[in-house]
């Protein structure tokens, strides 16, 4: 079975760091570029189904788009 999922990807001072949304439970990549981040996400997506069965898929309800912004608070 294949299976899309929208993954978002951090740049930080130390590399990136990835994770999918629309997983039940707790799913991060990491690594030096992009790719390797993204790489490492996706075998960690693979590993936690393995280990934690189908269920993790059924989220409800389904992520349909995903967005990033930015907003000012004074703290």
């Amino acid at each position: 079975m294949v299976q899309q999922f929208k993954v978002i990807i951090e740049k930080n001072p130390d590399g990136y760091v990835a994770y999918p949304l629309g997983l039940k439970g707790v799913v991060v990549g990491q690594g030096d570029t992009y790719e390797e981040a993204l790489s490492d996400v996706r075998s960690a997506i693979r590993f936690h189904i393995e280990t934690f069965g189908s269920e993790v898929l059924q989220t409800e309800p389904p992520v349909l788009e995903a967005f990033v912004a930015e907003t000012v608070v004074t703290v």
